[in-house]
Formats: C-alpha cells, sequence, structure tokens
C-alpha cells in the first residue's frame, strides 16, 4: 500500500504534462534516442500549472528549446513542432488552430495539495460565492468552474471518489454537480476517462478515496490566525506565490554620501521546492526550530569550508565560478573526487544563503510586529483558555503589530465568542479599533456573517490545547548566532485538530457525530443517483481529499499533514478553490463588508 501510494498528485501530474509534451506518448526516462525538439506556446494559465511542477532544466531534458507565452510577438519557425498548452478560450482558439484536451486544470503545489488556479482566482473566490447581489446564473458559473477542475483532478487520479459534504452550503452545490459530471462520463463506457489506462495503476486501486467537500464558512478564524510554523510564516508575512518567494534586500545607506539618493533595493528570487531537502524536513517546523537548523547547517558548513577551499584549487577554481565544474575532464582520481564532492558542497551552502535569507525576513516581520504575542494570544481565544491581559491592551498598543494584524485579532475573538460582545462593549472595541488605524469593512461583514449563519450560540470549537511557551532555546541564543531570537517567544505546538481536519477524521473513520452525521453522501459509480446521507461504506477509508469551497490556507494543510502522520497507512491530499493568506481573505471580507 505504501508503494502503491508512492504516486503523489504532484507525480501524477507530473507524468500527465510530461506525457502531453511528449506528443501524448508515455515519457520514458532512460530512452536512448534523442528528444524530438519542439516549443512550447502557453497562456497564463499553462505557465501556472507548469511552473510549480518542470523547472527550465527538465523542459530542456523533454526536448523543448523555447517556451513562450501564446500572445507574445514571435517570428515563426519552420518545421519545428510546437506543443500548445492553454485554455480553450475564443481568443487562445483565434490565435491557434488545434487543441488536444488535457485534463491538467489545477495547479500540484505539494505531494498532498493542489489548488484549483492562480489567474482569475477572483472568479471562484470566497467573496465571488457569497457575494450578496450574486445571480443564479453567476453562482453556476462558479460552481461550474470548481467543478470542471475538480472533474481534472480525478481524471488524473485515475479515481472516482465518495463524495461526503455539508448541506445548504455552496459545498453542496459542487457536490452535486460534480457527482453528475462523474456519472455521465462512466456512463459512456467508450469514452470514460476512468477506464483502461489512467496513466498506469492508480494509487488508489485498493480502495476508492473519500472525497470531503467542506464550505470555507464552517470556519473563518483559522485562515486569520497569527501562525507559527515555516510554511505558513513564510506565506503570510513574505511575497510567496506559487512555491517561490520574493524578497527585497535593502542595499543600505552605509556607504552613500550625504544627499545622495538611497541605492534601489535588490529584489531575490527563490524557489522552495521539493528538491530542497531543508524546505521539505522544515516547512511544517516552529519558526524557533527552524532558526536553530539554519544555524546547524551553517555551522556544519563552515566545518568543511577549508575542504570546498582545497577541493577548489584542485580543480583550479579559485574564484567562485561554479560554472567551470561541469566543464572540467575527469583525468585523475583526485579531480573525480574533486568533481562528485564540490558540486554537493556548494548546492549545501546555496540552500543555507537560501534559508538564511528567508528565515531573517520572517524573523523582522515577528519581531517588528510582536506576531508571537499574537499567534500564543490567539492560541488561548481559540482554545478558550483564560486570558492573561485584556484585548483592548493588545488593540491599543501602538508597538504591537499593524492595524491589520490587529483586526485579525479582534476577529478571531468575535468569531469564537460564545457570547457575541453587548453593544456598549463593542463600541469600545470599535473605538480603540479606529484609533488603531483600523478598516471597520471586514467586522461589519463578520457581523452579518454570524447573525445570518445563527452562530453565536454554537461557535466552532478549536480543540482544548493551546501552544505551551518554552525556555528561550539557548542555542539561538548564542552570540554568534545569526538569528537573535531575544524578546521572542519560543512557543512549542501542541497538536489541535481544526475544524477541517476535524471533519475529515469523523467522515474518514467512520465515527458518528452530530457534526457530520448530516452530511450528504454520493457515490457516482452507483447507477442511480440517490440523495441519501447513509453510507453504503461501511468500512474506514484509507485515503481522502479534502477539498475547501472558498478558499485554503497553508495553516489548514499543515493541521492535515500533522493529524494524518499518527495514521499509518493512510493518506490525505488538501485541496481548495483558491490559496489565500490573512492579507489577501481580509481585503475580500473587506469587500463584502462595504456599504
Amino acid at each position: 500500500m505504501a508503494a502503491a501510494a508512492a504516486a503523489s498528485i504532484r507525480e501524477r501530474q507530473t507524468v500527465a504534462l510530461k506525457r502531453m509534451l511528449n506528443f501524448n506518448v508515455p515519457h520514458v526516462k532512460n530512452s536512448t534516442g534523442e528528444p524530438v525538439w519542439k516549443v512550447l506556446i502557453y497562456d497564463r494559465f499553462g505557465q501556472d500549472i507548469i511552473s510549480p511542477l518542470l523547472s527550465v532544466k527538465e523542459l530542456r531534458d523533454m526536448g523543448i528549446t523555447l517556451h513562450l507565452l501564446l500572445h507574445s510577438d514571435r517570428d515563426p519557425i519552420p518545421d519545428v513542432p510546437a506543443v500548445y498548452f492553454v485554455m480553450p478560450t475564443e481568443e487562445n482558439i483565434d490565435r491557434m488552430c488545434q487543441v488536444f484536451d488535457q485534463y491538467l486544470n489545477f495547479i500540484t503545489l505539494e505531494d498532498d495539495m493542489f489548488v484549483l488556479c492562480n489567474q482569475n482566482k477572483e472568479l471562484v473566490s470566497y467573496r465571488a460565492i457569497n457575494r450578496p447581489d450574486i445571480t443564479d446564473t453567476e453562482m453556476e458559473t462558479v460552481m461550474d468552474t470548481i467543478v470542471d477542475s475538480l472533474f481534472c483532478f480525478f481524471v488524473t487520479l485515475g479515481a472516482v471518489p465518495i463524495i461526503r459534504c455539508s448541506r445548504g452550503t455552496a459545498a453542496e452545490m459542487v457536490a452535486v454537480k460534480l457527482d453528475k459530471k462523474l456519472r455521465e462520463n462512466l456512463r459512456d463506457a467508450r469514452n470514460s476517462l476512468f477506464t483502461g489506462d489512467t496513466l498506469g495503476a492508480g494509487q488508489f486501486s485498493f480502495q476508492r478515496p473519500l472525497l470531503v467537500l467542506v464550505d470555507r464558512n464552517i470556519d473563518l478564524a483559522t485562515p486569520l490566525h497569527h501562525t507559527w510554523t515555516y510554511q505558513a510564516l513564510v506565506h503570510d508575512v513574505l511575497d510567496f506565490h506559487l512555491n517561490r518567494v520574493n524578497l527585497e534586500e535593502s542595499s543600505g545607506m552605509e556607504n552613500s554620501p550625504a544627499g545622495a539618493r538611497p541605492k534601489r533595493k535588490n529584489k531575490k528570487s527563490y524557489d522552495l521546492t521539493p528538491v530542497d531537502k531543508f524546505w521539505q524536513k522544515h516547512k511544517g517546523s516552529p519558526f524557533p526550530e527552524v532558526a536553530e537548523s539554519v544555524q546547524q547547517e551553517l555551522e556544519s558548513y563552515r566545518a568543511q569550508e577549508d575542504e570546498v577551499k582545497r577541493l577548489k584549487s584542485i580543480m583550479g577554481l579559485e574564484g567562485e565560478d561554479e560554472g567551470a565544474i561541469s566543464m572540467l575532464s575527469d583525468n585523475t582520481a583526485k579531480l573525480t573526487s574533486a568533481v562528485s564532492s564540490l558540486p554537493e558542497l556548494l548546492e549545501k551552502k546555496r540552500l543555507i544563503d537560501l534559508h538564511t535569507n528567508v528565515a531573517t525576513a520572517v524573523l523582522e516581520h515577528i519581531k517588528a510586529r510582536k506576531l508571537d504575542v499574537y499567534f500564543e494570544y490567539e492560541e488561548k481565544i481559540m482554545s478558550k483558555t483564560t486570558l492573561d491581559k485584556s484585548l483592548l491592551d493588545i488593540i491599543s498598543d501602538p508597538d504591537a503589530g499593524t492595524p491589520e494584524d490587529k483586526m485579525r485579532l479582534f476577529l478571531i475573538y468575535y468569531i469564537s465568542a460564545q457570547q457575541a460582545p453587548s453593544e456598549a462593549d463593542l463600541e469600545q472595541y470599535k473605538k480603540a479599533l479606529t484609533d488603531a488605524g483600523c478598516n471597520l469593512n471586514p467586522l461589519q461583514y463578520i457581523k452579518q456573517w454570524k447573525a445570518f449563519a445563527k452562530m453565536a450560540s454554537a461557535p466552532t470549537s478549536y480543540g482544548n490545547t493551546t501552544a505551551k511557551p518554552m525556555g528561550l532555546l539557548s542555542r539561538v541564543m548564542n552570540t554568534g548566532s545569526q538569528f537573535v531570537m531575544e524578546g521572542v517567544k519560543n512557543l512549542v505546538l501542541k497538536q489541535q485538530n481544526l475544524p477541517v481536519t476535524r471533519i475529515l477524521d469523523n467522515l474518514m473513520e467512520m465515527k458518528s457525530n452530530p457534526e457530520t452525521d448530516d452530511y450528504r453522501y454520493f457515490d457516482p459509480k452507483m447507477l442511480r443517483g440517490n440523495d441519501s446521507s447513509v453510507p453504503r461504506n461501511k468500512n474506514p477509508f484509507q485515503e481522502a481529499i479534502v477539498f475547501v469551497v472558498g478558499g485554503g490556507n497553508y495553516i489548514e494543510y499543515q493541521n492535515l499533514v500533522d493529524y494524518i502522520k499518527g495514521k499509518q497507512g493512510k493518506h490525505i491530499l488538501y485541496g481548495c478553490s483558491e490559496l489565500f493568506n490573512a492579507t489577501q481573505f481580509i481585503k475580500q471580507l473587506s469587500q463584502l463588508g462595504q456599504k
């Protein structure tokens, strides 16, 4: 089972892409023949799908000598085949003459995580689904867009799921449409995409997967939560997009003569991908652990620095021209060993530099905005722990966070409160928020949402454990450390299941729970679709996909990853219509709350 499960959705989508780039013939890795040289033409949608999966080098290995945007101006290239990977829009089709359908319209960011779109994501955003003035026709279009991408996802997975969803939500509309689309495809036996060779043996060949469709409205607090794990922090405080982080490096004013214009900031981009072993190991770790690990890696590299110098001198590379390494011939055993060891050491150094820069940028935000204080306080609110400090004090503290940080904290308090604050208290909070420079539109929307959902009496519970402060890491406090964590709390996370994880656990393990007993049940393989909430399947599921209609985030993803670690032989994939951080989510709430 473990071996079968190795074919992650990332691998499956990569195989499907490589097959397409090989003119829809399976791509064989070790074939000795030269690849067919070709040009790849894509639109922005195609570019977003390819970029997290295939590097420029991998494209070159597939015979792609040139990759261009469809609508860019270019000269004709005679006698060279081209692969077009574009959305079948009228505008695109006018630009070319023939389309071969590929069911790849989703973006895989991790082995176990995907999003539906990046371009035009506002069309399927939380705001689009929850607009009070949305027409039925517009809602149908949004749902069809989501369903088309989910259908592509299951074609790539090569599996027909059993679907569960909450009633009376956008998730239910998606479930009904997806069930119908899968059913129609299965009915046409000759053209069904789920029979015969669906890209090799399915990952789910032993048992069908469970698809749990949930609506973002079941938990609005988590996307606003300040976080403490590396990947989620990078997404929250930096410009992190399709696995690439963009940093601004200030080049400083130190040596500028008086009156000179300040130097321009350099922009640096780093790809945080599965090839990066440090990222794979630590993306889900609490930040202080990450800072300590970068420091340890740096020290271990420094111990090898003399070895790097020695290897460089053997190879006649006194400078930093690492590109020349691959040009050298292996004429002696000594040189051969240098050729194999040096690139590995230099790659190690590159990753250390990358994470030193990224982690330093994150640490600057934590310190400047007191993000550790926010994280700890929100954890206490969400787990109903006694608060050691008044909410008004934090909102009124000019040194604690940005206006947006304060708004996020207050919204979490408001959403999680057993009882809504009295009008008099609310006015006091609103005044403090306004004085702190906050825009109150998001609160306006959450008030309407809470009244509409009648959530005041039964707010979502977030578990009853909380982050525990620990003594500061002595190692990270060393004066020689890159990361001076002074004044930053070292909070150690305790595992607690967020609402989405809890719903998944109930449905995957077939537990009876008032929260999920009413969930609808669809089996697209049943001849007659029946509206039943009685599951036919009585056994716990081994594989599940959780999909959040209305947008997801890395906090929820990490919570699911941590949950499944304790379940041997079980696998989860997390998907969402769009991936947003708190800033992007607050913006949508603000637009919804405008008068």
